[in-house]
């Protein structure tokens, strides 16, 4: 498992940083990719679905995770 890598992302106009393993970046591009939507909407979608109790790296893992599921 690598370390968590530090990406910038525009959520709304607004730059904003996360980190996560390589592993989750890539299966983040290709949820991404294959909705056809670019990564900084859909993760400003998942941003504004998680509310106050998480952190958006946190929210990010968790819907690669249920992606990848079939939730």
């Amino acid at each position: 498992m690598s370390r968590p890598v530090k990406h910038s992302l525009t959520l709304r106009g607004h730059r904003t940083s996360v980190s996560l393993e390589d592993a989750f970046w890539a299966a983040f591009r290709e949820i991404a990719a294959e909705k056809g939507r670019p990564v900084n909407e859909l993760a400003a979608e998942i941003d504004e679905a998680r509310g106050t109790e998480s952190g958006l790296a946190s929210a990010i893992r968790l819907y690669v995770l249920s992606h990848y599921r079939g939730h």
